[in-house]
């Protein structure tokens, strides 16, 4: 027999008022989680101080030591002594909580800091004496006289002493650590107007200095020194407003994207905020331009009436309800499409610099020395290897190797005579080019067939093709370097581009089969597509049921006719099954358009169908084709899934790859 379980203490039979202490360590349960939480709450009470310089130093990874130090208005012994009670604020003057312009306003932050930890406070108003204050565990003392500059000086020690269980919970000082300094980026991105300063054990400071000038490059500038030296290069600027919201920022491109969404900063009214909404927003417009496992890098600031907007509906204040969800994220959604259309066919810099690395990898070069004139075109006329152009011999060894018998009868061929004016190694690499010979290039055609758009590459963009290797990657050449284009996934776009559009336009072409296709299916397969039958023949399938486990189609999207029927059909069904697009499925959170969404699920499934596989050999005005038709196309530097379309080396950068530089 099992063992009786214990008895339990009978319940309290009177209801008492809990010791203000008690009360003070239990909210500060809520308010301060961890270390990096109340650093947050002491900058953004500096931020509301009106502190253009916040310095903050930890130690412990926040544990043994969190010191803000501020340049704000500062207070006097009677707000300071007022200013650690509970539910104590100056930012609420008219009591009003459906209009809250400030960061903080619980008034909660400091005595809940105080009582789970030793906290100082110093402080000194422009006009005022300096005074300080000290909270032990929630033990308050007097305040008192103390030297101090202009602004306020908060030391936390001994973090969650007085609840020694939390300790438990931490992690280790650098994850805490991270996550203080993930605070203060996050709050940097907020205000850029305000120098934030990191100090931590692990060595120089970290430091964004403030922006004088507010605008978009001065926040291009500060989201530089925070998202990295290589976001400016690969963002796009985003400013649109609508019924009293305005969006302003700058956002990634479709291939600048990340494997976590910590990249992703949403400032509401100054306020940075991780709310689901406005990430469900951002995930739906890059939805057809990116990966689901991958994640965008942007940082948008919306700004709207304080009325227009909860932010009292979390402890940490980091989610918002808006009075209007929909309007909201269509303005994102709306804003972020419009900024990446606009942008056309641009790709990230880091896919090049990807390219140029692994280059130097598969060539052994780490960093090339410098090779001159000479050795380089010794080495392009012999036919040397690149090692041999780096480390150029002397001529009479250029083809040592093991001794071989000359065939009877060889008798090797006079060696010109250089004279003192054939400008032999010190000619110019590009000058070994005879002015009269045409350019390499794939372009069998005669000149005379030959426009004089595709002759002159510096007139486009994406240049002129030259090339196609494996049958897969068109290179073509422009005014300053080439460019790789993978022909499979940049056709890939266009159709889905072209095949919205129609949508758009009233409905997809629709090719008509001439003799109509039976696919076969497993029959609940059928039944799935046959539910869906509406929706698809408005996207140019048409198709109905075949009796049990087969449908009949008779027609497809033009676009895609002369393929297999049967494999665009089974990509349907797989996109069918993906997105639940059949009708009725179910919606994503907060979508208002979810038809619209689960159509688009379907003609991108058909456009990798029906687009330009690898391994297709194409004409010189194929691909000429294909380059100008992607510069008129938005979104073009990046297929369906994420992927680059094409890649861009200048040609400084090919130039470095072979010593030129």
């Amino acid at each position: 027999m099992s063992a009786a379980p214990e008895p339990r203490d009978p319940p309290p039979a009177h209801v008492r008022r809990l010791d203000p202490i008690l009360v003070d360590r239990i909210a500060a349960g809520e308010v301060v989680e961890r270390p990096a939480s109340a650093v947050k709450e002491l900058v953004e009470n500096a931020i509301d101080a009106g502190a253009r310089s916040i310095e903050v130093a930890i130690e412990g990874g926040g544990r043994r030591l969190i010191r803000v130090i501020d340049d704000g208005i500062g207070m006097g012994a009677e707000d300071l002594a007022l200013a650690v009670e509970r539910h104590a604020t100056s930012k609420l003057p008219d009591g009003d909580l459906t209009r809250i312009g400030s960061l903080g306003f619980r008034g909660e932050a400091l005595p809940s800091i105080g009582a789970v930890s030793r906290l100082t406070i110093t402080s000194r108003t422009a006009e005022g004496e300096g005074v300080s204050l000290t909270l032990d565990s929630g033990a308050k003392g007097p305040v008192r006289p103390a030297p101090a500059t202009r602004g306020t000086r908060i030391e936390v020690t001994e973090l969650f002493a007085a609840t020694p269980a939390r300790l438990k919970f931490l992690k280790t000082d650098r994850a805490e650590t991270a996550a203080v300094s993930e605070i203060l980026r996050r709050l940097a991105v907020a205000q850029p107007q305000i120098r934030f300063t990191l100090r931590t054990e692990s060595g120089s400071p970290t430091v964004f200095p403030a922006e004088s000038e507010p605008g978009p490059a001065a926040l291009l500038r500060r989201l530089g020194a925070v998202l990295g030296p290589d976001f400016p290069g690969n963002a796009v600027p985003v400013d649109m407003a609508r019924e009293g919201f305005a969006l302003q920022g700058h956002v990634g491109l479709p291939t600048f994207h990340r494997g976590a969404a910590s990249h992703i900063h949403f400032v509401v009214n100054g306020r940075p905020v991780r709310d689901r909404l406005l990430l469900g927003a951002v995930r739906g417009a890059y939805a057809d331009t990116m990966s689901s496992d991958r994640h965008p890098v942007l940082a948008l600031h919306l700004t709207c009436d304080p009325a227009l907007v909860d932010v009292n509906v979390h402890p940490a204040k980091t989610e918002l309800r808006f009075r209007e969800p929909g309007l909201v994220r269509a303005l994102i959604v709306s804003a972020i499409h419009e900024a990446l259309r606009r942008a056309g066919a641009r790709s990230s810099s880091t896919g090049s610099q990807a390219a140029l690395d692994a280059l130097r990898a598969g060539a052994g070069m780490g960093s090339a020395p410098p090779m001159t004139a000479g050795a380089g075109r010794f080495a392009a006329h012999s036919g040397a290897s690149a090692a041999s152009a780096l480390n150029p011999r002397p001529a009479s060894r250029l083809f040592s190797g093991p001794s071989v018998a000359a065939p009877a009868g060889y008798r090797p061929a006079p060696r010109p005579a250089f004279t003192e004016d054939d400008p032999g190694f010190a000619e110019t690499p590009q000058a070994l080019f005879s002015a009269d010979l045409a350019p390499p290039g794939a372009d069998l055609r005669p000149a005379e067939a030959i426009s004089e758009a595709e002759a002159r590459p510096e007139t486009h963009p994406l240049g002129a093709a030259r090339a196609q290797i494996h049958e897969t990657y068109i290179v073509a050449q422009t005014r300053d370097g080439i460019v790789l284009v993978d022909q499979h996934a940049a056709h890939e776009r266009l159709v889905y581009e072209r095949l919205k559009r129609e949508r758009a336009g009233g409905g997809v072409l629709a090719q008509g089969l001439l003799i109509p296709d039976v696919v076969e299916m497993a029959p609940e397969e059928a039944d799935r597509l046959v539910e869906a039958a509406p929706d698809l023949e408005r996207l140019g399938l048409t198709l109905e049921a075949f009796g049990p486990g087969a449908v009949l189609v008779r027609s497809v999207p033009s676009a895609l006719a002369g393929g297999s029927v049967k494999g665009l059909v089974l990509d349907v069904l797989d996109a069918l099954a993906a997105s639940g697009v059949e009708e009725g499925g179910p919606a994503g959170a907060g979508d208002p358009d979810p038809v619209s969404r689960r159509l688009d699920a379907i003609l991108s499934r058909m456009s990798c169908h029906g687009s330009i596989r690898a391994g297709r050999r194409l004409k010189p005005e194929e691909m000429n084709a294909l380059l100008r038709e992607m510069e008129a196309t938005p979104l073009s530097g990046s297929c369906n899934h994420g992927r680059p379309t094409f890649v861009t080396l200048g040609l400084a950068d090919i130039e470095r790859l072979f010593g030129r530089r």
